[in-house]
């Protein structure tokens, strides 16, 4: 648990999965990346699947909603999903669950970061995974989610998001909106034209949750390396320069939603350059704030 100001936060990972350096890495060669990433005997890289409880102005805000427990046995065996549904336990574990959920935040609605949007029950039926909650997304990420195309259809599932919005229970915004005093959705594009990131605000200091905007935190250090999943990576690199100065300037804890050894830290630049500077390492002058 973290706490920014008077609005407490809270990183669940709702899976872990061994994914392909190429989809993590895109051009970035491995005699680059393999100094900070370590491949295992299949020649996979663990990530995780970060999602971000925040509790703001009385109401519970879920960032991203993960894989939830929507996938079959063959479908984890083929994504190499080692653990799953880990929000879920997350929030029982303290003491929340999916019915005390008032906003779910959905970045954008690439399968890894919405196929929890719904819930899987014992008989097979599938159900709103927060029942009470208001789904949020930007209307053009909706509008590419629902219009696919070969470059696309890989990684958008409809029926995550669109029986949402047939019911009424997903808003679509244009563009930045505050959605609880103290916390904004900013659209960062270049993973998708859509895509957005969450700031959190209090107390004069300052938080954001990326998404994919820099899915590792290797990926905000360094303004070239980004995943192959981009649609624009052009217009990731520009993005991620602009937040790399917000972050400087506010000394703003970061979270990282795929990277499973730094999900959290503040940027830092001496004259080696701009580094991630791990979250327990950083708050290490003031333990409190962790």
């Amino acid at each position: 648990m973290f706490q920014i100001g008077d609005i407490a936060v809270c990183l669940f990972n709702d899976a872990t999965v061994y994914m392909d350096p190429g989809g993590l890495f895109g051009l970035v060669p491995r005699v680059l990346w393999s100094r900070r990433y370590t491949a295992d005997e299949r020649h996979l890289v663990r990530a995780a699947t970060h999602n971000l409880l925040i509790r703001a102005a009385g109401k519970n805000i879920i960032v991203d909603t993960g894989f939830g427990n929507n996938l079959s046995d063959s479908q984890r065996r083929f994504l190499h999903i080692a653990e799953y549904d880990g929000t879920h336990r997350g929030l029982a574990a303290i003491g929340l669950s999916a019915g005390d959920i008032d906003i779910v935040i959905d970045t954008h609605l690439h399968d890894d970061h919405c196929t929890g949007n719904f819930r899987l029950d014992a008989d097979g039926s599938r159900a709103p995974a927060f029942p009470n909650a208001e789904y949020l997304a930007q209307r053009r990420e909706y509008e590419d989610a629902t219009n696919l195309n070969e470059r696309t259809r890989g990684t958008y599932r409809p029926d995550n998001y669109v029986p949402l919005h047939e019911s009424g229970q997903l808003r679509l915004l244009d563009g930045d909106a505050e959605i609880a005093p103290g916390v904004s959705a900013i659209v960062t594009p270049g993973h998708t034209p859509g895509h957005m990131s969450v700031r959190i605000e209090s107390g004069g200091e300052q938080a954001a949750f990326l998404c994919d905007m820099a899915s590792l935190a290797v990926h905000f250090e360094r303004l070239a390396w980004m995943s192959a999943f981009d649609v624009e990576p052009l217009v990731t690199l520009e993005t991620k320069r602009h937040w790399q100065k917000w972050a400087l300037e506010k000394k703003a804890l970061l979270f990282f939603p795929h990277d499973a050894t730094t999900p959290a830290g503040r940027l830092t630049q001496d004259e080696g350059g701009r580094l991630i500077v791990k979250a327990e390492d950083a708050m290490a002058d003031n333990p409190e704030r962790a």
